[in-house]
């Protein structure tokens, strides 16, 4: 509170001293000493100490020689002490100047000298020393929180300083000691800021650094660190089948993650490239059947997780491939020929799946008259057509079927021919 105090007074000594002329001369020779003009007296000068200012206020002299005042100054916290002329303050009736643009928490070496136009002045007083204030402590209290989605939460107690204006918050990472600055907070009670964008499971550094409205810094805050959510953890143990009909079924394991809300299941027809979303399920599921029209279709799955902050785990996974049952093997035809009055056909299984049979048979009866005819559910490997008439060409082929209805490929077909009788 004291040091607010004084920083107060030197406000406004600023609005005093507002109106005074002035004119920097910058370093000048060995002065010349007159020892009869009028002297500032010392004890009227007095300072207020700010950060990087010093306020002064001081009794002007009477002597009509004089036209203003030199100032002397020394950084007495460096190695040259040498008091250097940095201001001519024109006007002699002038009691008022601020010296800036100094670094806080440094003592400085002053003096004054009465100046005339033609660059006599007086002896000086006496030196006096004066220490600016030491910038703002860093903030008492900060905190970064971490497991957030891609992000991290920081949270600090504003400043208990009422010159602070705006924060600064700054980044780095364990591997990377350069600071990153992210943002400027204005607001004296700003108390949080989140860093968003980040990457998944990472640790991240931070401080916030508070401002004067001068611009002048506090010391660093403490550094902090946190780090970003984990994606979740993918299903275990997924499996699809390879001897189901019409249709391919996903089964696995639940994640080990507990936040997990939902399945995201993704299909391929091979096992690299572009995976398509296919379908989205809750976790009371852990199945699911995939149907389709084509037998010994093949596809390639992957089962990513989605938990309650919609991070998804990772794609990079090996794929699982799942064939819906594939068509039978065709019979094979061992025997096609005409005894009697009808067509005798035999074969053998072409695949131990089958349980029935079915014969084509087509009629080609003319140039351009032909019928087609179907047999099923034949479960013999024989079939006898007594169903013929001579002179009659007949296409015979044969195609397997299994319990669940999928058929396999026709054989070729075979013609028989039952000849015409000869005219006696």
């Amino acid at each position: 509170m004291t040091n607010w105090i004084k920083i107060s007074s030197a406000l406004l000594l600023i609005l005093l001293i507002s109106g005074c002329s002035t004119k920097n001369l910058g370093e000048g020779n060995k002065p010349k000493i007159d020892e009869t003009l009028e002297v500032i007296d010392s004890n009227s000068i007095r300072t207020i100490s700010g950060m990087t200012e010093v306020a002064f206020e001081w009794q002007k002299v009477d002597d009509s020689r004089v036209t203003g005042y030199n100032l002397y100054r020394a950084n007495l916290n460096e190695e040259s002490t040498k008091l250097k002329l940095i201001k001519f303050i024109e006007n002699r009736y002038t009691s008022h100047y601020l010296d800036s643009d100094l670094k806080p928490n440094t003592k400085y070496a002053y003096t004054f000298s009465s100046g005339t136009a033609s660059d006599v002045e007086s002896k000086p007083t006496k030196m006096f020393q004066v220490v600016t204030l030491a910038r703002p402590e860093a903030i008492a209290f900060i905190q970064a929180i971490s497991n957030l989605p891609r992000q991290i939460k920081i949270i600090w107690r504003p400043h208990d300083n009422e010159a602070i204006k705006y924060y600064k918050i700054f980044r780095s990472t364990p591997q990377d000691p350069d600071w990153e600055k992210l943002e400027t907070l204005d607001g004296r009670l700003q108390a949080e800021y989140i860093d968003t964008d980040l990457k998944d499971n990472v640790v991240y550094l931070y401080k916030v650094i508070a401002y004067t409205f001068q611009d002048i810094p506090s010391e660093d805050s403490q550094i902090v660190k946190a780090q970003t959510k984990a994606l979740p953890a993918g299903v275990q143990n997924l499996t699809a089948t390879n001897n189901q009909p019409k249709k391919i079924t996903l089964n696995w394991q639940p994640s080990a993650s507990v936040d997990v809300v939902r399945y995201k299941i993704y299909r391929n027809t091979s096992p690299d490239g572009s995976f398509s979303e296919l379908k989205q399920l809750n976790t009371n599921t852990t199945s699911f059947e995939d149907f389709t029209n084509e037998d010994g279709k093949r596809y390639f799955y992957k089962i990513t997780t989605i938990d309650k902050d919609g991070l998804e785990s990772s794609k990079e996974v090996n794929p699982v491939m799942g064939i819906t049952l594939t068509k039978l093997n065709k019979p094979i035809l061992t025997l096609a020929q005409i005894q009697g009055e009808k067509a005798i056909l035999n074969w053998q299984p072409g695949d131990n799946r089958a349980v029935s049979y079915n014969v084509y048979k087509t009629i080609k009866d003319g140039f351009f008259k032909v019928r087609k005819q179907k047999y099923t559910n034949i479960t013999d490997l024989r079939f006898e057509d007594k169903d013929i008439v001579r002179g009659v060409e007949y296409n015979y082929s044969i195609e397997a079927v299994d319990e669940n209805g999928i058929v396999s490929e026709r054989t070729n077909e075979t013609l028989l021919v039952l000849p015409k009788l000869l005219d006696k």
